[in-house]
């Protein structure tokens, strides 16, 4: 999670009347076109939790609309999902429609808030590096070495909720993080702050190096919540914080690898 300036009021934003008609029109394309299943909502406890996921889709990622519809739709519309995300969603004409629906800036303030709160806090520590991963490599969990979502949990005093996603990065085919590409660029890639430049195939524009955005494919899309893991409970009041990223991983990667049996055919599943 980035550092920055905590908006106190993006918390007070989340609209739970819009959130619901959102979602109301949104659930039947998410279960028609992507055949959209969650599994293990019943792990999700009471109280501030830190949904910790891979992420998946590139620019058009579909984890967060799968979850939040199926959690909804199960839970009532009393407790809010917020979902930590780049500022650059929050920004231009419609940053306040996704303030409105729970999209918060990441930041660590941001997320002890909402915590704090008693809210359902989603994080994806891979963020770009993840979402942009190979589809040759999309059932590995990679977080590329982000472990700052283990001290937001460690502060607020939550646990974290682990899931994980398949089908995302078959949305299109992902054939490259682009990292060689961005350093190559050198000025150009910073001026943008961006390390990665992915280069993907889809339809209908073909080849992508970022942009033209490709429409998803209509992959399946499984998500599998896994019970919760009390951090001081397992590792102690001062936890060693890369063995408890080891273990996070370690259990994700167990569970995406049991859905990746499952899976019969790309896209089909």
């Amino acid at each position: 999670m980035a550092t920055g300036d905590a908006e106190p009021s993006q918390l007070t934003k989340w609209d739970p009347g819009l959130t619901e008609r959102f979602f109301a029109v949104t659930r039947p394309l998410l279960k028609r076109y992507f055949r959209s299943e969650v599994r293990g909502l019943e792990n999700i406890p009471a109280g501030g939790a830190l949904l910790v996921s891979n992420h998946s889709g590139g620019m058009l990622p579909m984890d967060v609309p799968i979850l939040a519809a199926d959690f909804y739709e199960h839970h009532g519309y009393d407790r809010p999902i917020y979902t930590l995300s780049h500022d650059m969603l929050m920004v231009g004409p419609t940053g306040e429609f996704f303030r409105k629906i729970g999209y918060i800036s990441a930041n660590h303030e941001n997320a002890d808030r909402a915590l704090r709160s008693g809210g359902l806090v989603v994080v994806f520590p891979g963020g770009d590096y993840d979402v942009y991963r190979p589809t040759f490599s999309e059932n590995v969990i990679d977080f590329g070495g982000r472990t700052g979502y283990i001290k937001a949990a460690l502060n607020a005093g939550v646990p974290i909720v682990p899931t994980v996603g398949i089908g995302g990065q078959e949305t299109q085919i992902f054939l490259s993080r682009g990292t060689w590409l961005a350093e190559r660029l050198g000025p150009i890639a910073r001026l943008a702050r961006t390390k990665i430049l992915p280069v993907s195939f889809g339809f209908p524009f073909g080849l992508s190096l970022v942009v033209p955005p490709n429409i998803p494919l209509p992959s399946k899309i499984v998500m599998q919540v896994l019970p919760p893991i009390d951090i001081v409970a397992e590792f102690g009041e001062d936890p060693d914080i890369d063995e408890v990223d080891a273990h996070v991983r370690r259990v994700m990667q167990r569970a995406l690898d049991e859905l990746a049996t499952e899976r019969r055919l790309p896209i089909l599943g």
